[in-house]
């Protein structure tokens, strides 16, 4: 049976603040050179597969395909016009999958199962995910109508996952799943343990496209016709697919386990014994990473004395520690989250905190990403904004003007080709140009490192909204962020 992973971006990390954002998810993350995402994407490399199917929201489509791209990877982006939680996710991913059969004329027999995967778990080691696969894989040939599951065998009571508890042998080296155990409390997530035969419910799933998508028809048949309406009146660009937006906007939002999983009759679980953890918050963060001779995980530049069972994260300067036990302290350029760990999963209130007070720092970094490079505000005063602008290499901002800003551009490093109304130059190291209010202008990297340069603007108003596009590569005329 051909294999077809299936990797879901749509989280946004919420209890990870302030690393993660709602613009700028854990799943994208640059964790020292890396990202889950693109973890991800190697772990299903290793297995015999076809090119993978992502679904992601329509904010992040360019971090998902760059990502791909710089692994040489060609994967179909299904972008989402906003989040409905897992079962419509996984529903657009089946049916792309299912037009990919009947586009080969292959047939039903030759069907391909979908490897269902969030993008931002941690498994170690690969191998023992990949046997897990290959296990599932034999359990569909003996019962290709059957929905897998994976369950991790679990290391300790715990009380942040869900549980599956183990039913009768089944054909291949599965187990029928008996029931499902919503997140328990301490009490009973040791009483599980003790009784044996349970394991962490994982979030990811093995199964036939056509066999999900029957049952969901069956057991949440709104989503089912939702979903459908949406992939009908879907529209491609490039490697993205954009399901209709009205129709998956009025879709209901449910995860695959409510929708399906914990009603359908034929449900397995594959055993996954390997290091395994969701990276759900600070304190699984600490638990995966390495720790000193005193229980300290330190990330970046970290001084800590005489402290002991913290979780230390610099990214932008000297963060130093003194005589503090288990907390977790994590500093970005413009928060500094201060926290016990024992009470990390709190950070999603706190977020909700912010977004109620209306501050910027709940869904937007200093630095923020854009599919040709990313800028970030140095200065910002009345009637005047400093960016640090960076553009990869062949990449180009969009043909616009700006009704409410002048700018002034200086180049740092690279080149740069700027267009001015009919007028375009080569601007290299230490050279500016000066760009009118109402000027249409771009700016482009034709060179092979990127281009850093100075943005300053002046004006009435300096916000990203006063942006008119008249040409862009990246098809972002008229779309409602300027993302």
């Amino acid at each position: 049976m051909r294999l077809r992973p299936v990797i879901l971006c749509g989280g946004s990390g919420t209890r990870l603040w302030p690393l993660s954002r709602g613009r700028y998810p854990k799943q994208f993350m640059d964790l020292g050179g890396e990202t889950l995402f693109g973890q991800t994407l190697d772990r299903a490399t290793g297995l015999e597969a076809e090119a993978p199917l992502v679904v992601c929201n329509e904010e992040h489509r360019f971090f998902a395909a760059g990502i791909a791209q710089a692994r040489g990877m060609r994967a179909d982006i299904v972008l989402e016009p906003a989040g409905r939680n897992t079962a419509p996710a996984i529903a657009l991913a089946a049916l792309a999958a299912l037009e990919k059969t009947e586009e080969t004329g292959d047939g039903a027999a030759a069907e391909t199962a979908l490897l269902v995967l969030p993008s931002d778990h941690a498994i170690e080691p690969a191998a023992a995910f990949h046997a897990a696969v290959r296990a599932g894989l034999a359990a569909l040939e003996a019962d290709p109508d059957r929905l897998m599951t994976f369950g991790v065998l679990p290391t300790r009571p715990e009380t942040g996952f869900g549980y599956l508890v183990r039913g009768e042998a089944l054909p291949g080296g599965a187990f029928a799943v008996a029931r499902f155990v919503e997140k328990p409390d301490a009490a009973a997530a040791a009483a599980l343990l003790a009784a044996g035969g349970c394991a962490w419910n994982s979030g990811m799933f093995l199964f036939r496209a056509s066999a999900y998508l029957a049952a969901l028809e069956r057991l949440a048949p709104a989503i089912h016709a939702a979903c459908a309406r949406a992939w009908t009146g879907r529209q491609r660009d490039a490697d993205f697919i954009r399901p209709e937006r009205t129709a998956f906007l009025a879709c209901q939002a449910d995860s695959i386990d409510y929708a399906v999983m914990e009603r359908a009759e034929r449900v397995g679980m594959i055993e996954l014994s390997a290091s395994w953890s969701d990276l759900g918050s600070w304190e699984a963060f600490y638990e995966a990473a390495p720790h000193d001779a005193a229980g300290n995980a330190v990330r970046g530049d970290v001084i800590a004395r005489e402290s002991s069972g913290c979780y230390l994260h610099a990214t932008h300067r000297l963060l130093a520690a003194v005589g503090v036990r288990d907390l977790a302290v994590v500093e970005t350029a413009d928060a500094v989250l201060v926290i016990d760990r024992a009470r990390a999963q709190e950070v999603k209130a706190l977020l909700e905190l912010l977004r109620e007070r209306g501050r910027s720092e709940a869904d937007t970094h200093v630095r923020v990403f854009r599919p040709w490079g990313s800028y970030e505000t140095v200065a910002l005063g009345p009637r005047y904004q400093v960016k640090k602008i960076t553009v990869q290499p062949g990449a180009a901002l969009s043909l616009q003007l700006h009704h409410h800003r002048a700018e002034h551009w200086v180049v740092v490093s690279g080149t740069a080709r700027i267009t001015v109304d009919d007028a375009e130059s080569l601007v290299s190291e230490d050279q500016s140009v000066y760009i009118p209010l109402g000027a249409r202008h771009r700016l482009e990297n034709p060179g092979r490192i990127p281009l850093e340069l100075v943005e300053v603007q002046s004006g009435s108003y300096l916000g990203e909204d006063d942006i008119v596009r008249f040409e862009d590569l990246y098809g972002r005329l008229n779309t409602e962020h300027p993302a």
